[in-house]
């Protein structure tokens, strides 16, 4: 899906470590085959090809995550939308010729855009796109869900102690070798190495961070990032990084696009509303600003960072 996967495995056996990693690898190539917008033969890119024509019958692992999708939308209010393929395509394109769209073009684009407009049949287990040239775009999802399938299939096999890590969706099982957690970085607003001088600890959890510094449209001065509102149909202009930490990969994952896009007031409400915690990083007039959950602080591997205003 565009972005390396890594996995830490801890066993005292490594021959049962490498086979488990084999099969992980097997695993989750097989969920990229169905969930990726980078495979012309995925079935992800066999439900936007059928836009406009005929309902698609899905496979298990497709509904499941279409249905985790519209949880999230609903929750959102429209902050996460899968369906908003189009626009993504819209703004990758852009960025690619550095051509900024005419505002009657992202107009018509955004009509083919809202979860409202998808008809989704859980009984049948079909999904029917009505419009030609609707897409869906897992995303804000797909990896971070991914991840946690890996994670709970090593469980399943007696792997107590691992790390999946999907292009910075991070799903993590118990603590390694006797230690209190797995000690994550935090990056700082507008750089892709600097991070922030604390890290996390965490285990039996799953983190991620979103983020403009890898792509982003710039014009007249304003970065546009990457991350789009569905509501605006522009890319975020907050300069913002949102870091997630939930009780699933697919929660912390769209989490975190979600409140990239959401006021910071909403953003928080909507963390805690899922059992999560936020960590919101900007920098402001040079120097490194953090809000917070009140949860988050108990993540921190120790507790003397300033976490600012919150």
């Amino acid at each position: 899906m565009g972005s390396p996967f890594n996995i830490i495995i801890v066993s005292d056996d490594s021959v049962k470590a490498n086979r488990l990693a084999r099969n992980c690898f097997q695993l989750v190539d097989s969920l990229a085959h169905i969930f990726s917008n980078y495979d012309s033969s995925s079935e992800l890119s066999k439900i936007n090809a059928s836009a406009g024509l005929l309902p698609f019958k899905m496979s298990t692992a497709m509904l499941d995550l279409i249905q985790k999708s519209e949880q999230a939308f609903i929750q959102s209010k429209g902050a996460y939308d899968i369906s908003i393929g189009p626009l993504s395509s819209l703004w990758r394109n852009a960025r690619k010729s550095k051509v900024f769209p005419t505002t009657a073009t992202v107009i018509a684009t955004k009509k083919l855009v809202g979860l409202g407009q998808v008809k989704i049949n859980k009984q049948l287990g079909t999904i029917f796109l009505p419009s030609p040239g609707m897409q869906l775009d897992f995303g804000g999802i797909a990896k971070g869900y991914i991840a946690q399938w890996v994670i709970d299939y090593l469980k399943t096999n007696g792997i107590q102690q691992a790390l999946a890590d999907a292009g910075g969706d991070i799903v993590m099982s118990g603590a390694p070798m006797n230690s209190k957690g797995w000690v994550i970085g935090v990056n700082i607003p507008e750089t892709t190495d600097d991070l922030v001088s604390k890290k996390l600890q965490l285990s039996n959890c799953a983190v991620a961070t979103s983020g403009d510094v890898y792509q982003y449209f710039e014009k007249e001065g304003v970065k546009y990032s990457h991350i789009i509102n569905p509501l605006t149909s522009y890319g975020v202009t907050n300069l913002r990084n949102v870091t997630i930490i939930a009780k699933t990969g697919a929660t912390a994952d769209w989490l975190a696009t979600a409140c990239s896009i959401l006021p910071i007031k909403q953003a928080k409400a909507l963390a805690l509303s899922n059992n999560a915690a936020l960590l919101v990083s900007t920098i402001q007039k040079g120097k490194l600003h953090f809000e917070s959950t009140p949860n988050f602080k108990n993540y921190w591997q120790t507790t003397d960072i300033n976490q600012g205003k919150k």
